[in-house]
């Protein structure tokens, strides 16, 4: 693989994968389908066509993708919307003054990117897979690392801990922090380390809270400052800046413990999708297995948090797998979630809004147009519309209301208008 500079520039892509579209042998039926345009993220920074809910729109209205290179490094890429361009603005390697090949590299940026109210782009690095020859301990551990695109400027953070990735990092520049998850990337279990710290910004140093135990968490501060990670078994941490004190508590949907059918309290874990309303009192939740969508009261007093079942989030779902769940700037909640029926799977965009009776499911989401023109095995054509047959990994509604979606293989950013969602 070609490595890129560390320097800013320019893409221009002109490959065109050779995979063709075989068509999806599912059975016809009536669907509704919404369009979107696919702009092929740089192959060189995701050669296997993968990558992860790594997305966020800055305060330039770009978009700020992370990919994913295993064995080999990740980086950052930006995306104009308004230009149709897509420029690499931090090479992780680069930035922390090694290149290291195999499982020792950064071969991920896995974390769910956040925006501090500066407009800095909040991001981390993660481990790969490793070979028959190499150990776990063979990784050196995942960087934060903070993104300025005033300044074209990266601020690398130490390694948290030893040998674990970087899961999710959300930043609260008013206290001066930002709290991070870690993931070691054993089996899912209680063996499992993710730790939940307090990054100071200026020092860089840590404080460890809590081995969460908990695979694949994401990190919410609510309007008060409190930052709340997910535990195995169902339990919410919450840390208090003020008071520095990290306290435990329990969770209810429509006033009882949560169900098995829920996943939201599994004993082994899973992953489960969180996301914050911009007013931060309202926490938003989308169980990777789970075809339901759950609200929580953050403003409740008392050691229970509220929730409840807003409703269905695929009506007739099967087989249904959200690893991509977002709350947009108008506090709109969108899940791009991949039904697997009739033996395939479906791409479909569905939301949500306070008030609402329950989901929308605006339908199945086909590609329209390709830029540049492109093809790939996680690409094919049924009844007629090229749409994604592969999970979906990433999703994130725009200031301009159009829903960024990040399919793979290749790795692809479906745009989805406004038009086409009413």
């Amino acid at each position: 693989m070609q490595h890129l500079p560390f320097r800013k520039r320019l893409l221009t892509v002109s490959l065109v994968l050779t995979c063709g579209f075989s068509g999806l042998s599912l059975q016809a039926e009536d669907r509704t389908w919404i369009q979107s345009t696919a702009y092929l993220v740089p192959p060189e920074t995701a050669p296997d066509g993968e990558g992860y809910f790594s997305i966020i729109e800055g305060h330039n209205r770009k978009l700020y993708i992370g990919t994913h290179a295993n064995a080999d490094n990740s980086w950052l890429v930006e995306f104009d919307p308004a230009s149709e361009t897509m420029e690499v603005v931090v090479d992780t390697h680069a930035a922390i003054g090694h290149d290291i090949k195999g499982f020792g590299a950064q071969a991920k940026i896995h974390t769910r990117n956040n925006v501090g109210r500066s407009g800095k782009i909040y991001f981390g690095t993660k481990q790969g897979y490793p070979n028959a020859t190499e150990t776990r301990e063979d990784y050196p551990g995942g960087y934060p690392m903070v993104y300025d695109p005033k300044t074209d400027k990266t601020k690398v953070y130490p390694i948290p801990i030893l040998h674990q990735g970087i899961n999710t990092i959300t930043p609260d520049e008013s206290r001066g922090v930002a709290y991070v998850g870690t993931c070691s990337d054993h089996l899912p279990g209680p063996e499992e380390n993710s730790v939940f710290l307090v990054l100071d910004l200026k020092t860089g140093t840590y404080r460890e809270l809590i081995d969460t135990h908990h695979v694949y968490g994401f990190i919410v501060v609510d309007w008060l400052g409190r930052a709340y990670h997910p535990l195995v078994g169902g339990d919410i941490a919450r840390y208090n800046p003020d008071e520095k004190k990290l306290g435990r508590l329990h969770q209810t949907i429509d006033g009882q413990p949560p169900t098995a059918e829920s996943h939201l309290a599994d004993p082994n874990g899973h992953p489960i999708n969180w996301d914050i309303t911009p007013d931060r009192r309202t926490l938003y939740s989308q169980p990777m297995s789970t075809n339901y969508l759950y609200e929580y009261d953050l403003t409740a007093k008392g050691d229970t948090i509220p929730g409840r079942n807003v409703g269905t989030v695929i009506p007739g779902g099967t087989g249904t797998d959200c690893r991509a769940m977002c709350v947009g700037p108008t506090g709109t909640v969108w899940c791009a979630i991949t039904d697997n029926k009739d033996g395939g799977n479906r791409l479909h965009l569905v939301s949500y809004r306070a008030g609402d009776k329950s989901p929308t499911d605006h339908g199945l989401v086909a590609i329209a147009e390709r830029k540049p023109d492109f093809s790939g095995p996680g690409f094919d054509e049924l009844d007629g519309h090229l749409t994604s047959k592969r999970v979906i990994l990433g999703v994130c509604e725009g200031q301009d209301g159009y829903v960024n979606i990040l399919a793979i293989q290749p790795y692809t950013v479906l745009r989805v208008s406004p038009d086409q969602l009413h």
